[in-house]
Order: C-alpha cells, then structure tokens, then sequence
C-alpha cells in the first residue's frame, strides 16, 4: 500500500546548503531546523520457535503463542535524517496498530522531528475518538520510539547518552527459557546456558492449575542456581487474592528477587495488600497501556519494583514521564520485553534497574546486545543501535507510506 501526501516545505533556500538553510531559518526567526518528508510503516509478522504458553494458557484464558506482531515507524527527514521504531502485540492486535498507525501518520509531514512531545499530542489528537490507552497508544509508540531514535543518531549518540544515562550496563535476566510449556529438566539446561551467556538472573513461569507443581519447579530452579543467583517467578496475573496471598507466603523460603503479576494487572488494591504483607517484592505494570493506568499502581503502594513496557504505553515520550514518578516513590525498575529499547530507557533511570532478556527478537535486526557478567551492556551505536534485517522484511506482510 503506498499513499502519497502532500508534503509542507519549508521557505525556498535558493540553493544552500541543508545546514546553511537551516542557518538562515534560524537568523530569519523560524527555529524550525528541518522537517519529516517520508514516513514509512510496516507490518511485520515474527513466528516463533516453539507454541508458547504461560499460565494465561494453562487456565483458558488465552491459546498459545506462535507469533508476534510487529508494527515498525521509518522516518526520514528532509535533510535525510532517519530513525527506526517499534510497537508490537502478542495474540491480538497487530492489525489494529497498523490501521490506526496509518491513520494518523499523515499529520506528521512537515513537523520538525526535534519537537517529540508536540508530535506526541498532535498524534493522539489525530486518533482521539479511540481513547488514551491501548491501540491508540501502542501505534503512536512505534512513531515516537522512531523520533527519539532520529533524534539520536543525529547527535551521534546512543539514546541513553542523549537523554542521559545513569549507567552503561544493566543487570539482565532470562525469561525466554522458564515458560509453562517447557519440561523442568529443559529449563534447566536453559538457565545454564543463559548464565554462561553472561546473562545475570533467570525468570520461573508459575501459575500451574495445581499449585505443587509450581513449588516443585521453584524448588527445582533454586537448588540447581544455588543461593547466589538471582531468581524470579511470574504467574501472568492468574491468582485471585486468596491464592496470591498462599503462594507469595510459600514462596517467600526461595529468597525470590520477585513475583510478578500475582492477581489481575488492574487489582491495584490487591497487589498493595501483597506489597504490604509480604518481603519478597511485588512487580507489575507490564500489561498497563498508558501512564494513567500505572499512576493509579503507584498512588495505591501495588509495587515495589515498577514494570512498564514503553510501546505499550505510547514510546518513551511517556515513559520519561512515567520515570519521573516512579523515581519520586522511590521504586525500583524492570522493564517489560523488548530489550532493545528498555536498555537505554533503564541505563537512565536513576534508581534499581533490571533488563529482561528475550532472544525472540534477534532475527529481526542485524545487530544483537552484549550480555556479560550478569549485565547488558550499552553498545557506541547511535541511537537505538539497530537496523532491520533481510530477514525481517522477507517477514513484512504490510507497508504503508507517506510524503515524498
């Protein structure tokens, strides 16, 4: 699908150069120094290795991944300035993201890409009889991610550096290797070799219909990692709160880093009754889809350690913000899924912080994260660092674009 719009120009610049042009705006009172020409969105399709189930599967609530959907925002400027970014959906919602995407996308050419949050609300503006969460948000995400990565790679920066990272490495852990579906003898062999990739901590899916299981599997994981090695459990939100209330106390022997997402993700209450009751820490957040969502989490006390997922909730224009709360609460940090934009996000913030590291993605990009010494490490890429593989567009099964 290809569409045209009329792109907006700047003042004629009678030959000069783009930087001599953007000199001469200046001095004539226009700050505007270059503005979006191209916008390019694709639809891109990842299958995965293996059906994935967590315990949202185990309980009917959802079948089994195969794939993930990816909706993809390519940006190039006048002065031939481009940035790349993301938004995706697991199960659900792929098509959605790219059809709202399309719809808003033409109010971007002609803006100066330096003005993020102006673009941000102009574009939720574009879109505003659906709402300030979900779909909405999750499609302007894979713009603004693009945005800050042009804006970036044109300082010739990583993006933590040009926001301002507190640190260059990230303690990480592996998720991608303790789902329901795997056999414990499997899970296993995955965390040791997640270890012996550099890779710090290891996640447990629980949420068994029979809880024993689950505590077998614990059990299982922490005698094979040993005390040292930082473990974590995830039960996908399957609880309710009697359940929730029996298990954080069983588990609480596992010296656990955390567990996440014990009850419904909107139960606010509930988990702050956890938060309250038990020392091992609550984590949540991850399925929120706007900042509005989280401040309720954070007012009531559901968190110790804040999980935000920055496509999810409209790119890290929001997630900056979403950041400066949650440093005023004093909460610690751990981003949901694609690594390849919270690295940067959790280098700069200023508290705890913890990566989580999937592998599902690295088909899709020629570049890959370091991971050694329990730590993901920040590369000297500019910008987020990445570029789509041949791979990646022999899987793109939509493109839309706008400009000239």
């Amino acid at each position: 699908m290809s569409i045209d719009v009329e792109t907006r120009t700047s003042k004629p610049t009678s030959g000069l150069t783009a930087p001599d042009a953007a000199i001469k705006a200046l001095a004539a009172g226009d700050a505007t120094i270059d503005r979006i020409a191209h916008v390019t969105l694709k639809s891109i399709t990842l299958p995965l290795k293996n059906p994935i189930s967590d315990a949202k599967v185990l309980t009917g609530r959802q079948k089994a991944m195969t794939e993930v959907a990816f909706l993809f925002a390519e940006i190039r400027t006048e002065q031939g300035h481009e940035g790349i970014g993301f938004s995706y959906s697991k199960r659900a919602g792929g098509p959605a993201q790219f059809a709202h995407a399309q719809e808003i996308a033409p109010v971007l050419i002609g803006e100066d890409p330096s003005d993020i949050a102006k673009i941000w609300t102009k574009l939720q503006w574009a879109g505003a009889s659906v709402g300030r969460s979900g779909v909405a948000t999750q499609a302007i995400a894979a713009i603004d991610i693009a945005l800050w990565d042009l804006k970036a790679k044109r300082a010739q920066l990583p993006l933590a550096k040009l926001i301002g990272a507190t640190r260059d490495s990230v303690q990480t852990y592996n998720t991608s290797g303790g789902f329901l579906h795997t056999p414990i003898e499997e899970v296993l062999d995955n965390a040791t070799a997640s270890l012996a990739a550099g890779i710090g901590g290891i996640k447990l899916k629980v949420g068994q219909p029979d809880w024993r299981t689950d505590i077998a599997r614990v059990t299982a994981v922490r005698e094979h990692l040993g005390d040292g090695v930082p473990l974590m459990v995830d039960a996908n939100q399957q609880w309710d709160r009697p359940t929730a209330n029996r298990m954080c106390r069983i588990l609480e022997q596992f010296d656990l880093v955390w567990i996440e997402e014990p009850l419904d993700a909107y139960d606010a209450e509930g988990h702050a009754m956890l938060a309250r009751t038990f020392d091992t820490s609550i984590a949540t957040g991850e399925m929120l889809a706007s900042v509005g969502e989280h401040v309720r989490l954070i007012e009531a006390g559901s968190v110790d350690i804040i999980q935000p997922d920055a496509p999810r909730i409209g790119g890290i224009t929001q997630f900056l913000k979403l950041a400066g709360l949650a440093e005023h609460r004093n909460l610690q940090m751990a981003p949901h899924f694609a690594m390849e934009i919270h690295l940067h996000l959790a280098a700069v913030y200023p508290l705890q912080t913890w990566v989580e590291h999937f592998d599902w993605l690295d088909p899709l990009f020629n570049e890959h994260l370091e991971t050694r010494d329990g730590r993901m490490h920040l590369s000297d890429r500019p910008g987020l660092g990445f570029t789509l593989s041949d791979q990646a567009k022999a899987w793109t099964i939509g493109t839309a674009e706008f400009g000239k």
